[in-house]
């Protein structure tokens, strides 16, 4: 009988054909590792406003966060929702709809952000 253990998955070794060798340990890629987010006195944010591509409408960006994507989404959502506006968190950087610079630079500094431009 073979043995069924927690690291003989089918599904992790679609790529092998065939080992004839038992002792054979089958690689799996590693997945990356996020970087830890830094806390927020370290994060070097930058807002601005920003009009390209946008059909002319004006949103408020905020771009330099270094972290988790959770965290990134955790902090869009809690400036989104403080400005009432919509908005999208990826790619490390946060973009609320309409003009917010100085709400957002002020709900930053709020939440420990202090180095913010």
């Amino acid at each position: 009988m073979a043995k069924h253990t927690k690291n003989n998955d089918w599904k992790e070794r679609l790529n092998i054909v065939y080992s004839t060798n038992p002792d054979y340990q089958y690689q799996t890629e590693q997945e990356e590792e996020e970087p830890d987010t830094p806390p927020a006195a370290q994060q070097k944010l930058r807002v601005q406003l920003d009009r390209r591509n946008r059909g002319g409408k004006t949103v408020t960006l905020v771009t330099g966060f270094i972290g988790t994507d959770e965290d990134l989404k955790a902090l869009g959502k809690l400036l989104k929702s403080k400005c009432g506006v919509g908005g999208s968190a990826k790619d490390g950087e946060i973009i609320v709809q309409g003009d917010f610079k100085q709400k957002v630079i002020d709900l930053l500094k709020q939440e420990g952000f202090t180095q913010t431009k």
